[in-house]
């Protein structure tokens, strides 16, 4: 399958050059390429992130304590329940209304920079998801599991930390690998915000060539990029089940 797809895509590639030429990619192959690496470090940078972020919001969910379940319900469901350029907008633009009070606390230096706050704002919407698909997937663990482990006297933490996550982390391989490919392609709405990104520097070559085609040969960018993120996270979760011996949740 993952030959198919490689052969296909190279196609694809040969079919658009030879139709639309090969001198607009070769005048824009270096403005391409910087936008890739402004993705890959947003994608990458705040899937990290998020996934630390996700940890202690997960186990709030689960938390017996009512404040802590609360609190963290609260977060997930705006994070959730709000788009992610209205997100970027409050975090690059709201903020700056209150720069003054940043400067006195000395982290205005952080919050003056759009590549950032895009960060920033990536990094706490994909964590309200991821912090879903750990609660799942620890869910899914199976109950002897945790009988196995309470026979054992671990405390919670222990138990948690050494028998039920690494467990849940291979159960949810597949939906962390949905998640960072929704999230590169998310991350395109940084573009709005002044950062060159793929996207955004797709726009910048559109508005200095009118040629359309600089749409189309970033979207065979982002077809190729994807493709291979989901051939890596196929290989990654087959070795992961068989090793565990579990199934997968999607």
């Amino acid at each position: 399958m993952a030959v198919y797809s490689i052969v296909a895509f190279l196609f694809v590639i040969w079919l658009c050059d030879t139709i639309m030429g090969r001198e607009f990619i070769e005048n824009n192959i270096s403005n391409y390429t910087n936008g890739l690496m402004i993705t890959v470090f947003l994608t990458i940078g705040s899937f990290i992130l998020g996934l630390i972020v996700s940890l202690p919001i997960a186990y709030m969910r689960m938390s017996c304590n009512i404040l802590s379940r609360a609190a963290a319900y609260v977060y997930v469901y705006v994070f959730r329940g709000t788009p992610l350029i209205a997100q970027m907008f409050i975090i690059y633009y709201g903020l700056s209304s209150f720069s003054g009070v940043l400067r006195e606390a000395g982290i205005w230096f952080i919050f003056s920079n759009a590549l950032n706050c895009a960060l920033i704002a990536l990094s706490l919407n994909t964590a309200a998801y991821q912090a879903e698909i750990l609660r799942g997937a620890i869910m899914s663990v199976p109950k002897g599991q945790w009988e196995g482990a309470e026979s054992l006297g671990l405390s919670r933490l222990c138990k948690m930390r050494t028998v039920i996550l690494p467990q849940a982390l291979a159960l949810a391989l597949r939906p962390y690998g949905n998640e960072f490919i929704l999230l590169m392609k998310g991350s395109a709405i940084a573009s709005i915000i002044t950062i060159y990104d793929l996207m955004g520097m797709t726009r910048l070559i559109y508005s200095r060539t009118f040629d359309f085609q600089a749409y189309i040969w970033a979207a065979i960018i982002y077809i190729g990029i994807i493709k291979v993120v989901q051939q890596v996270i196929e290989g990654i979760n087959n070795r992961i089940v068989s090793h565990f011996h579990v199934g997968t949740i999607s």
